[in-house]
């Protein structure tokens, strides 16, 4: 219940164990000992979360507000808000493992910002994000190209060989 999707821009902002801030769009995400929000390795996801000992379930919104429902209380109890970064050259980010990126002088520093402000993505619980990339059928692709490659070199090597018996009947 506390796997999310970014819909739009924008990347969690992670606290590694060295104390560094890493971002992700792995929105895996599960409790630790302390009922902290953490990633699947473990690292804490900034802003800070901790999910009361005794909660029925947790919600969170498409502007990243963390709600839980409590035994015996009826009214829902507001833990916090996720919150996204941003940047100007997303590009420029550099990939450390385990689906984390740090911030460059390329990439530019971290704008954070509220899920659904202008410029940021919507969350949503319950989704995980994908890969863009069917593998199987790129392979498939790489095999036809392959082929293609291989006829049109044959062909080639056909003609030429035309080519130098035509010139030697002169």
């Amino acid at each position: 219940e506390l796997n999310v999707a970014i819909d739009g821009t924008g990347f969690f902002t992670v606290q590694m164990p060295d104390g560094t801030q890493a971002y992700t769009r792995d929105g895996t995400f599960q409790l630790s000992a302390e009922g902290e929000l953490v990633t699947m390795q473990g690292y804490r996801v900034d802003p800070g979360i901790v999910v009361p000992e005794n909660t029925k379930s947790v919600d969170i919104s498409e502007q990243g507000i963390v709600t839980a429902f409590v035994e015996n209380d009826p009214n829902p109890v507001e833990l916090g808000q996720l919150s996204l970064a941003t940047f100007i050259n997303e590009p420029g980010m550099r990939a450390v493992g385990d689906n984390f990126l740090l911030a460059t002088e390329a990439s530019g520093e971290a704008q954070v910002l509220n899920p659904g402000d202008p410029g940021a993505g919507l969350i949503h619980q319950g989704f995980l994000e994908a890969s863009n990339v069917n593998v199987i059928q790129q392979i498939t692709d790489l095999i036809s190209a392959q082929r293609a490659y291989e006829m049109n070199s044959k062909s080639i090597e056909t003609a030429d060989q035309m080519l130098s018996s035509a010139n030697q009947v002169r």
